[in-house]
């Protein structure tokens, strides 16, 4: 059998529904299912009536970003309702498919910006029309691809890619080797290269990175169209882009071959890290690059496209450094952006964050007064039809198969699969409360003996765990995923113990950030939640855009809110930073339906600190942090919680010059 050109997957990622959230993940995903996520294409127009599907509303991107976020969700949660209504989607858009192999509307009529053919909506379509297909099986759905892929490849000889599509070309580039590792046609390689030809060079872009600092409106709008695109925007410089750039190399590699490829999805994330990186482990953008500044903020969409990035590297490269921060994205920065309830999100979340209010005057590089409020579609809707891939993406990726029919551990949240390795059917169970616990359990099941390999992950901040299978120790280290290769037979219990230690991590400005495993603290600041309606122009009240006929219970239920402070918030700690496990006690609690919740959050840190008079605001958002400062106000013990238990928070904090302190096991000094 000839072998495939294509660089072959360390880790291959399983078919969408294989594996099954179990305990809180589910939980958390069904909150998803029965929010804002389950009700869009009921009650939001650009979905209800998208012209992807014979309506006259939006038929651009929208549609496609719904569809490969309830995608996956529906098929995780074994859904009927969702598994329904994502069917009727592609069933419709199948049948209406051009006798050219055009996918969906030409041009989306709704906004007179679009030009026809734009193949970047399809981009996101071909990657939802795969996961349907690793679903179902559905036969139709490779032929459609490829008869769309067939009028693709002439139509890039006559218009070259432009825009959105020229940027984000890797996302094509992804579904054209899932193709071919199914099909083996070659032309599809060669319509890679001519996408990667015509696309943005990400590598050279991260080799020669142009901003180094927070981006001025007029750097975001030159005064000419740059090369490739239609109008004034600097795409180069657009969050999501960049969010979606990180895989762009990677993705690239395994049709190279190039080493430079590889490494370049390192010198992506690091310098996105050095110039503009956060602590919950995105970097900012609002929507352009913005900064250090933990008053910036960072979009749903970067947020959940960072996410995907890394899940497809993970298969790609097998690093389980890009595990660590797909667990520190999904586990603060993800569930932040949302109520809740999940009813309502935010178009951008700031890492210190002590209001979400209508600002004219504001922070922001390239956004409306409403960004960070909670609602509908505040700002712009792409966040609203995006986000939905998440949570569902995550639990895909949990595991995935590796070499030897093995399979290999990604993320040890609660969830279940079952699945043929070694040539025998396998279930296999994750029961923990992982990421608020340090236990976690897995029961793998055989009712044959069955010989393969099971990669284990073991974070790079585990330092000191341990392994036990059916009560015999193993050695493991820290940063690597460590290799059980052994005959399986009927039912084995593996133990792992991944201590988590109070860290504390030094930003940019002097200031500090509390860390806890995967977990990044903050100070949970009260809050009230206040409904926005409409000022004089009707402007910022999104949530009044409503499909006639949506019932009231659930036009109810979608509306857009203001969260303003009830308590302080300028406080610096007092910390260790040689052991500051002396200055920091952590307190458990059982986790309960809603861990993603102020009142809900299931751990807790307690830690000594005071007011600083002299930080305040700017622009309706926290000034920078001040640097180490004295100040006489009184000592208090401060609560800190999970930032993505938090709606309004502080999580980068001044340091204070003064002698640290010890906590008491009661908390208190």
């Amino acid at each position: 059998m000839k072998s495939s050109p294509l660089t072959p997957l360390v880790c291959i990622p399983l078919p969408t529904g294989a594996v099954r959230p179990r305990g809180w993940l589910y939980r958390q995903l069904r909150l998803q299912a029965d929010g804002l996520s389950g009700h869009l294409d009921q009650c939001w127009p650009d979905v209800a009536d998208s012209a992807w599907i014979g309506g006259a509303a939006e038929g651009w991107e929208r549609g496609p970003y719904w569809l490969d976020g309830m995608v996956p969700l529906a098929f995780v949660l074994n859904d009927a309702s969702l598994i329904a209504r994502v069917s009727r989607w592609i069933d419709i858009i199948l049948e209406q498919q051009h006798d050219d192999g055009w996918l969906g509307p030409r041009r989306d009529a709704s906004d007179a910006r679009r030009r026809s053919l734009d193949p970047w909506p399809v981009f996101v379509l071909l990657k939802a029309l795969s996961q349907f297909q690793e679903a179902t099986g559905d036969r139709r759905v490779i032929p459609a691809m490829l008869r769309f892929l067939r009028r693709l490849d002439a139509l890039l000889d006559e218009q070259p890619l432009f825009d959105w599509g020229r940027y984000r070309w890797a996302d094509l580039v992804v579904s054209l080797h899932w193709l071919y590792d199914r099909t083996s046609e070659s032309w599809l390689l060669d319509l890679a290269e001519k996408a990667q030809r015509q696309g943005f060079d990400w590598r050279a872009h991260f080799e020669q990175f142009p901003y180094p600092s927070r981006q001025r409106r007029e750097d975001i709008y030159p005064p000419a169209p740059l090369p490739g695109c239609t109008f004034r925007l600097d795409m180069a410089s657009h969050v999501v882009n960049n969010a979606m750039a990180i895989k762009t190399s990677g993705v690239w590699y395994r049709q190279s071959g190039d080493p430079r490829d590889r490494d370049a999805v390192w010198q992506a994330i690091e310098t996105l890290d050095a110039f503009h990186g956060q602590v919950n482990g995105v970097f900012s953008g609002d929507e352009h690059l913005a900064g250090l500044n933990p008053s910036q903020g960072t979009e749903l969409c970067a947020v959940v496209e960072y996410q995907y990035s890394l899940e497809t590297l993970i298969s790609i490269l097998g690093d389980p450094r890009l595990a660590d921060r797909l667990e520190r994205i999904t586990f603060n920065a993800l569930p932040a952006a949302f109520a809740p309830d999940m009813w309502s999100h935010q178009y951008v979340q700031q890492v210190n964050q002590i209001r979400c209010a209508i600002l004219e005057d504001n922070i922001y590089t390239n956004n409306r007064a409403d960004a960070n409020t909670f609602g509908l579609e505040p700002n712009y809707g792409c966040c609203t039809a995006n986000m939905h891939q998440g949570w569902p993406k995550f639990v895909t990726h949990l595991w995935m198969r590796t070499s030897g029919d093995g399979l290999a551990a990604v993320s040890y949240t609660p969830c279940e699969l079952t699945m043929t390795a070694g040539g025998r059917m396998v279930r296999l169970t994750v029961e923990t409360d992982y990421p608020f616990d340090e236990s976690v359990r897995i029961v793998v099941e055989s009712r044959a003996a069955a010989r393969f390999p099971l990669l284990l992950r073991f974070p790079g901040w585990a330092v000191g765990a341990t392994l036990s299978i059916d009560g015999r120790r193993e050695t493991v280290h820290p940063g690597t995923f460590h290799r059980v290769e052994r005959v399986w037979d009927g039912a084995v219990t593996i133990d792992l113990h991944l201590p988590m230690r109070v860290a504390v991590t030094r930003r940019p400005s002097g200031s500090a950030a509390i860390e806890y495993g995967p977990l990044v603290f903050a100070l949970p600041i009260g809050e009230t939640w206040q409904r926005i309606v409409p000022d004089a122009q009707g402007r910022y009240a999104a949530g009044e855009r409503l499909r006639p006929g949506c019932p009231p219970d659930i036009a109810d239920r979608l509306g857009d809110w203001e969260v303003l402070p009830t308590t302080p918030w300028n406080y610096g700690l007092e910390l260790d930073a040689a052991q500051p496990e002396r200055s920091v006690r952590i307190v458990h609690h059982p986790v309960g339906e809603r861990p993603f919740s102020p009142e809900g959050a299931p751990v807790a840190a307690y830690a000594h600190g005071r007011r600083i008079p002299t930080w305040g605001e700017e622009h309706g958002a926290a000034g920078p942090p001040p640097a180490p400062v004295h100040v006489d106000t009184s000592l208090e013990v401060v609560r800190l919680i999970p930032y993505g238990c938090t709606n309004l928070r502080i999580a980068e904090f001044p340091l204070l010059e003064s002698g640290s302190t010890t906590l008491q096991d009661n908390g208190t000094p």
